[in-house]
């Protein structure tokens, strides 16, 4: 079954069992105030007669008795509303009306005499199944048993009084009718109802169809009106929220890949060239085209070509174990000056090459907590990615103990770097400057990648500032063993215990 036909189904079922009890319940009103008007109507004659009955003489203090005929006479009066009563002493005989003149034996119940001799008036009706109260009228009857009382509170008798149901009956058929008629017709425009509202739910669910078949089609392009009224406008700005996000993925998707060519053809470029150099020197060694002078200057070439290659593939190693997370962290505390210290004197020759000046600001003595081969591998990739982009300007490395951990500062005052650039320079293939491919450093441009990751792996944090053509500088902070996050901690090698002698 079509949505439509479902919420069409729902609508009108709600809207018709509504109309039902609404129905039923005007019914079971209108029927208890009929026969609640006719049986207090009834009463109001029971009483007036109770008045006259008890009525008494004024010189002999006894009761004025009703006449047979006076009896007669309002019950012709009140042929026309089709009432009929009967009268009872007090010991339950019926006194009116007689047979022939004499009193006719019928009794009430006793249930009932002893309901009336406490003063409760009985209100009941009779029907085709039942068989309650005196045969008078015949029919079916709405009838009120009323007791009566003297001035003095004493039971003198009682009345029975009661109205054919007819009319009553007549009435309510008429207003069930009318009921009948007004219910079919609000049924028709429920059923209108039912399908106004359920083609404007549907009518905005096939709008997200609408809107999901588009964005499966590769357009991202889609934003639904929402207007916060309910949940299927709550639905339509988590839809947007997913276009938005996939829109992004979309882009960085896009970006990355692009990054990807970009990297393949740096990589491509950056191996051609050893290759190429030693692939010249191996057929010159081979054919014995090099003078045997040259042989041991061009096995040194091609090793240092050879180192080349080897790091272009193990940056790219590393990265992938660390962005796995398959590398395993063996920290230990150990004299940071010293560490940066070996750092310095392995670059001070690069720097120097560039026509710049390395210098090491710290003490002697400065604890760091972390694993002393990663250590040295993000401080010399930063270091070396500060002297590659530093001609004729000078690189500081400033280290000092700070509130749970160790800070390291480099700085240059080398090209510095754009807004754009900063953004970037985290991500996997990013060059700051891609023209300068033939660079001896950062041929893949993972190196920074790298560092952010192993930094973070740590529990610590690294930042940069730079501003064009003045320079950048890297802040990057290490933990100390009592202030690692405890997710990252789990990550670390526990030390390997020294045997004992």
């Amino acid at each position: 079954m079509k949505l439509i036909y479902q919420q069409m189904l729902g609508f009108f079922l709600v809207i018709f069992t509504t109309l039902l009890i609404v129905s039923a319940a005007i019914i079971n009103y209108n029927n208890r105030q009929a026969y609640e008007t006719t049986w207090n109507q009834l009463e109001g004659y029971a009483s007036k007669f109770g008045a006259l009955f008890t009525q008494t003489d004024p010189q002999t203090g006894s009761y004025q008795s009703m006449s047979t005929d006076f009896l007669d006479e309002v019950k012709y009066v009140l042929s026309d509303d089709q009432v009929y009563y009967a009268i009872f002493n007090e010991d339950n005989a019926q006194i009116y009306p007689t047979s022939e003149g004499a009193s006719v034996d019928l009794k009430l119940d006793a249930a009932t005499w002893k309901k009336l001799k406490r003063g409760q008036i009985v209100r009941a009706q009779t029907n085709r199944t039942q068989n309650q109260g005196p045969k008078i009228g015949g029919g079916e009857l709405a009838y009120v048993i009323y007791p009566w009382f003297n001035s003095n509170k004493e039971f003198v008798g009682a009345m029975y009084i009661g109205s054919r149901v007819t009319r009553i009956k007549s009435t309510l058929r008429e207003m069930e009718n009318n009921l009948l008629v007004a219910l079919g017709i609000s049924l028709l425009v429920a059923l209108a109802i039912s399908f106004v509202l359920a083609r404007f739910h549907v009518r905005r669910i096939n709008r997200l169809r609408q809107a999901t078949r588009t964005v499966a089609s590769g357009n991202f392009d889609v934003e639904l009106v929402s207007n916060g009224r309910d949940e299927i406008d709550d639905l339509a700005t988590d839809f947007n929220g997913m276009v938005l996000s996939l829109n992004e993925s979309n882009r960085e998707i896009a970006r990355q890949e692009q990054r990807r060519r970009e990297f393949m053809a740096n990589a491509a470029h950056e191996m051609r060239t050893p290759l190429t150099t030693i692939n010249g020197l191996l057929e010159g060694l081979a054919y014995d085209a090099i003078p045997e002078e040259a042989k041991g200057k061009s096995i040194e070439l091609m090793q240092k070509e050879t180192q080349r290659l080897i790091r272009l593939v193990n940056e790219n190693l590393d990265y992938e174990k660390i962005r796995s997370n398959q590398i395993i962290l063996n920290k230990r505390e150990f004299n940071g000056a010293e560490a940066i210290g070996n750092i310095v004197e392995q670059l001070t020759k690069k720097a120097a090459a560039a026509g710049d000046k390395l210098v090491l600001d710290s003490k002697e003595n400065v604890t760091v907590f972390a694993d002393y081969d990663r250590f040295i591998q993000v401080i010399f990739n930063v270091t070396q990615n500060a002297i590659q982009f530093t001609e004729n300007g000078q690189v500081t490395i400033a280290l000092e103990q700070v509130e749970k951990g160790v800070q390291i500062k480099i700085s240059d005052t080398g090209i510095g770097m754009s807004d754009d650039q900063l953004k970037n320079i985290w991500e996997r293939y990013y060059k700051a400057d891609p023209s300068r491919k033939n660079t001896k450093y950062g041929e893949s441009g993972l190196g920074l990648a790298i560092v952010h990751s192993l930094v973070q792996q740590h529990g610590g944090k690294i930042d940069v500032t730079s501003q064009l053509k003045h320079g950048s500088t890297f802040t990057i902070f290490f933990p100390d063993k009592d202030h690692v996050p405890l997710a990252v901690a789990a990550k670390t090698a526990k030390p390997k215990k020294t045997p004992q002698a």
